[in-house]
């Protein structure tokens, strides 16, 4: 049995998938994601650097389904078709990588960012206002995407031998360990002040009413707070499935389960972009409310 044949499976069964789920989140990517991207927008009550770094995770997710998840689709047709010694095959394979490199790293550096954005929110003596101004936050936004698309480059250097194929390997594993380890350590820490305020709420209800907007600010930033928990954690569920294949491929080489997962993590991976304008809006009422009042202006109730 060749590899092309050992793989069939796998590649049926995510091409079935993708075809009859995936189409479909397809569709919602784009929908809910352009629908958050406008809300965002309307949301007057986020902070602008918040709304921001928001806007950029936005931005990847729809990228994710208006690139990406077509592109993968049409790539697992193609090997289904065991067209693999076409150019076709290669083309679109590669295609496929360097845009879902470039997306997920722009998704993956937002959701760092918004980490850190809200451990510096809920630390009130590390002079948030003063030390994260908007216009820091763009330009933060703005390296991130270079830097991403820098990286997405790694892919077809690679596969063009202008680079060894096992660099991009052991970037993307490397970056991805730091940024898996920082954002733990930092949530951890929002996780424990989120607490202390949550002691604190508790204590000041029972205060004069002087001290009522100390405690609606702390209610806010535990709100918030809580929602990138969230976010962060769905983010988890859909990324550290395609990080550990990817690191036990740099340990073990690409073996045939290995060859069998990464259909499987990929996936996984794409599958949070259609996950995150339901964060949005679950755990965001201000978002929630611009999402419920742009979707009943395009579907008008009928009386």
């Amino acid at each position: 049995m060749t590899g092309a044949e050992g793989l069939y499976p796998t590649l049926v069964t995510n091409c079935i998938f993708k075809l009859h789920f995936n189409v479909f989140l397809l569709y919602t990517s784009i929908a809910l994601n352009i629908i958050t991207i406008q809300a965002l927008r309307k949301t007057s009550s986020l902070p602008r650097t918040l709304k921001t770094l928001l806007l950029s995770l936005a931005a990847s997710d729809l990228g994710v389904g208006l690139l990406v998840q077509p592109i993968f689709v049409s790539h697992l047709i193609i090997q289904i078709q065991q067209n693999t010694s076409d150019n076709a095959y290669g083309t679109v394979f590669t295609i496929f990588e360097t845009h879902m490199a470039l997306l997920s790293f722009a998704s993956f550096f937002s959701v760092v960012a918004i980490t850190v954005d809200r451990f510096l929110a809920i630390h009130p003596h590390l002079r948030y206002q003063k030390l994260v101004t908007h216009k820091r936050v763009i330009a933060v936004v703005i390296s991130t995407w270079v830097i991403t698309a820098y990286l997405s480059l790694l892919v077809p250097a690679a596969r063009l031998d202008w680079i060894p194929k096992r660099v991009p390997v052991i970037m993307f594993s490397a970056i991805g360990a730091v940024c898996f380890i920082t954002t733990g350590f930092l949530h951890y820490k929002i996780y424990a002040s989120v607490r202390h305020h949550t002691d604190q709420i508790q204590a000041l209800q029972a205060q004069e009413e002087a001290q009522h907007r100390e405690m609606k600010n702390a209610v806010r930033l535990r709100k918030t707070s809580l929602a990138t928990f969230y976010i962060y954690f769905l983010f988890l569920a859909c990324y550290v499935p395609i990080f550990c294949v990817n690191l036990a491929e740099l340990l073990c080489d690409e073996t045939a389960l290995i060859q069998h997962l990464w259909y499987y993590v990929r996936t996984i991976m794409l599958f949070n972009s259609s996950l995150n304008p339901l964060i949005y809006s679950w755990k965001m009422r201000h978002i929630r409310h611009a999402v419920i009042d742009i979707l009943r202006s395009i579907l008008p109730c009928r009386h």
